[in-house]
């Protein structure tokens, strides 16, 4: 059971506005009311995916994603950005695993605003859990997802440090604290096992 009072003072002592939701309906809610008239990118996430975000913040804001048939250079520009992370360590620490880079990339640098949401599944106690976790669960089911052809797609159970020409994990974020480059970053934790 993840320590969510620890995992929010470590959050926020490094920087992190925290929020907490039972669901991910309330979490929706939530951005839905915070968000309205504005700029908003999203990165590749199967979160944000099954949330309805995209669906629902269109209807009364401009939204960009690649999913849609948007450029990932479209949603790293807006002025707010909302995807997920891999894991979290109750310790603060924030992981992503990417492919190419552009989910990442304007988590790190750019907007003004970023959102970054993740299920009770996705915490872990600690960095080495945490990156643990990034590596040997969310980047193979997401390998497999997008049916690329490494050994962690086809055994779908770890990290095999391949070389495959199709590697989803090309690229690894560590925020130890908020980057300097946004304005603001909130972490978004849902009470519910959401996305990989």
């Amino acid at each position: 059971m993840a320590d969510l009072e620890k995992l929010r003072a470590n959050l926020e002592a490094r920087g992190y506005a925290a929020s907490f939701f039972q669901t991910a309906a309330q979490a929706a809610d939530y951005l839905d009311a915070r968000l309205d008239g504005a700029v908003i990118g999203f990165g590749g996430s199967v979160t944000v995916r099954d949330m309805g975000l995209y669906e629902r913040l269109s209807t009364h804001n401009t939204t960009f994603w690649h999913w849609k048939g948007d450029t990932p250079a479209d949603a790293g520009s807006a002025g707010v950005y909302i995807s997920s992370v891999n894991a979290v360590a109750e310790t603060g620490e924030l992981i992503n695993i990417d492919g190419n880079g552009n989910r990442v990339s304007a988590t790190i640098y750019g907007p003004g605003r970023v959102y970054l949401i993740a299920g009770i599944n996705k915490i872990a106690p600690d960095f080495d859990a945490a990156l643990w976790r990034a590596r040997n669960i969310a980047a193979p089911k997401n390998a497999q997802r997008l049916r690329l052809n490494t050994p962690c797609a086809a055994k779908g159970d770890r990290c095999y440090h391949c070389t495959a020409p199709d590697r989803i994990c090309r690229v690894l974020t560590v925020f130890w604290e908020r980057p300097r480059g946004i304005g603001e970053m909130e972490l978004v934790i849902i009470n519910e096992e959401l996305g990989f």
